[in-house]
């Protein structure tokens, strides 16, 4: 009977409502679309499944620094190009596609910070900005960062997310492994806190350096971490890896990693960490600092001489051109 059917119209051009295309995001282990506004809320964390999603270093900073408190260093440091490397295109050009599209000069992001009142130099990778890579300026504002550290005796905190060295810097990128082991030696010589943050991915030739190198190495769920990829291990020893192999929980469960922690607990985890360190009683430091102290152990009445190294250590230093590597890892 015609009255009760409805006739048909076509949704008409102006009647589609136009979404624009960062409104949605789907989760890249449940497949879940997830709201992008609600999802910014939760830190990137899939609500579904906990999958961590990939964030940038403003974002990290974001994170773990107190309101206001983070003090950029070293922002005119620029990659340059001793080799004049081309491969599919120059790497001047591949520089400068990434600084627009990372909006920073370089990988990564350094500074002055405080977390939950603790003045802490902070260090932040970028994934964005050509995979991470480690370049000369990368080694160079981790080891000036790991300097500032020294200087202030403050904590430092290294985030990392890397593919490895550069290779448009050949030699000069494998060169800031031993550069930024070696400043990291002296922290610990001095008893400074050296905080590592493994996110996804950490890889090459920064987890064979800085990143393996914390007082405390801590991971996010499910992080790829390894030196070379799995399937080039595979088809090195002929064998079938284990399943989970080089993601966080794997690493920690062989004593690679020290924690693993929720993105969304990691600011409170590395205060609470510091505080343990430093000796500080909870909640002893309230508010941000406005300035560094001179001894960030003063603050706890840590009044003693910080720890010097052996003699044996001294021995291989000398040896070697580079300091031992910390807490025997």
């Amino acid at each position: 009977m015609a009255w009760f059917r409805k006739p048909k119209q076509k949704l008409q051009k102006g009647d589609r409502r136009e979404l624009p295309s960062d409104v949605f995001e789907k989760c890249g282990e449940c497949a879940e679309i997830l709201y992008r506004e609600r999802l910014a809320k939760n830190l990137y964390v899939c609500p579904s499944c906990g999958h961590h999603l990939r964030i940038g270093a403003d974002a990290y900073v974001r994170i773990l620094a107190d309101e206001d408190s983070f003090q950029e260093m070293d922002v005119g440091l620029r990659s340059a190009d001793p080799l004049g490397f081309v491969d599919l295109k120059p790497y001047v050009a591949r520089l400068e596609a990434a600084e627009k599209k990372a909006r920073h000069g370089d990988a990564v992001l350094t500074g002055t910070a405080a977390l939950e009142g603790i003045p802490v130099v902070l260090a932040v990778m970028d994934f964005s900005f050509i995979g991470g890579s480690m370049g000369s300026v990368v080694g160079e504002k981790i080891a000036r960062a790991a300097r500032a550290a020294l200087e202030r005796r403050a904590p430092l905190i290294v985030v990392s997310a890397s593919g490895g060295a550069r290779m448009q810097e050949g030699i000069l990128s494998l060169m800031q492994m031993a550069k930024t082991s070696a400043v990291l030696a002296r922290l610990h010589e001095e008893s400074i806190p050296y905080v590592s943050v493994l996110t996804d991915p950490t890889t090459g030739g920064v987890t064979a350096s800085f990143a393996m190198l914390g007082d405390a190495i801590l991971a996010e769920p499910g992080a790829l971490i390894g030196f070379a990829g799995p399937r080039v291990i595979e088809q090195t020893i002929k064998q079938e890896l284990p399943e989970g192999f080089q993601r966080s929980e794997f690493l920690l469960e062989h004593g690679m990693v020290d924690q693993i922690v929720d993105r969304r607990e990691l600011r409170a985890e590395i205060g609470r960490l510091l505080r343990h360190m430093l000796g500080l009683p909870a909640g002893a430091i309230g508010a941000a600092v406005d300035a560094f102290p001179a001894d960030v152990g003063a603050l706890a009445g840590n009044g003693g001489p910080p720890a010097r190294p052996s003699q044996a250590a001294k021995e291989a230093e000398g040896r070697t051109g580079v300091a031992p590597s910390r807490s025997g890892r």
